[in-house]
């Protein structure tokens, strides 16, 4: 059985935000996304991805935290 894994690590979808395509699935780390967000006032998300279904590469954001 797999053992279910420790620490401050989140796992969200990614979604495209001209076509509303969700097509990815990754994880980060919370704690750090916090840091990045004080230090810099910007983020990590959103991310240049391929979407599939508009052909070339878009921003995409955050959609759900995953379980």
């Amino acid at each position: 059985m797999a053992k279910k894994k420790k620490g401050p690590r989140q796992i969200v979808g990614l979604q495209c935000t001209e076509c509303k395509h969700f097509g990815y699935v990754t994880e980060y780390n919370k704690n750090n996304e916090q840091l990045k967000k004080q230090a810099d006032g910007e983020g990590t998300f959103p991310i240049s991805k391929y979407c599939q279904r508009c052909r070339k590469h878009t921003e995409h954001k955050t959609l759900k935290k995953l379980k």
